[in-house]
């Protein structure tokens, strides 16, 4: 039981982590930055569907994690946060350039 309580904690991190994602986007396509209308929404675009992304990892992550620990197997590997650890500092290279430009 502590294992499953724990995997859904696991679980609400990945969704808070997407819906930090979606504010982004949200605040990205609010504020002014940036000389080009179209970038601000390139921006915005990009982080909803990293919030997207981030939400169906967090399921999958999940559901793995669970058959795992309801059939006695090995805990499964994550590689997702390494991507979205680039995905997100990669945006944030890009705004952070245009703010500078």
């Amino acid at each position: 039981m502590r294992f499953t309580l724990a995997n859904e904690r696991t679980f609400l991190a990945w969704i808070r982590t997407a819906l930090g994602c979606l504010a982004l986007a949200v605040a990205a396509d609010a504020l002014e930055f940036g000389d080009h209308p179209a970038f601000r929404g390139a921006v915005a675009a990009a982080l909803a569907l990293l919030a997207a992304a981030v939400c169906v990892h967090g399921w999958w992550s999940w559901v793995r994690t669970e058959r795992a620990i309801r059939l006695g197997e090995p805990l499964p590997r994550h590689r997702a946060p390494v991507t979205i650890l680039l995905g997100v500092s990669g945006l944030a290279l890009v705004v952070a350039l245009t703010a500078l430009l």
